[in-house]
């Protein structure tokens, strides 16, 4: 059973960044496909970014392409958020999620395993 753990959310005024990491405990992390989300209440959660299993391919949301970076250390089990230029609109709980995929999905019915969400707020 793969367990995936966030950290790194807080308060950041706009313009800030901030990075978030996910720790993966399970055996199939280097062999899967990982992603971030975001959800606010009220809303359907939403893609955020995505990382193929040996990172060579990153797929984005168009509303945070060229402020997010989305990376992995497979040899830590470890994915990692970059993010920049925040906005408010940003403000969300943010999950990572292991896929039963190699290449990089969009589709949260894509992914079998979630950590428990961090939050980040975007001050204005």
């Amino acid at each position: 059973q793969e367990q995936l753990v966030e950290s790194g959310g807080g308060l950041v005024q706009a313009g800030g960044s901030l990075r978030l990491s996910c720790a993966a405990s399970g055996r199939t992390f280097s062999w899967s496909s990982m992603g971030w989300f975001r959800q606010v209440p009220g809303k359907e959660r939403e893609f955020v970014a995505a990382i193929s299993w040996r990172g060579g391919s990153t797929d984005y949301a168009d509303s945070v392409k060229g402020r997010f970076t989305i990376s992995r250390d497979n040899a830590k089990n470890t994915v990692y958020l970059q993010m920049n230029t925040l906005k408010p609109e940003d403000t969300a709980v943010y999950y990572c999620a292991q896929a039963r995929a190699l290449g990089t999905v969009r589709g949260a019915r894509d992914y079998d395993y979630w950590g428990q969400g961090t939050q980040v707020t975007v001050s204005s």
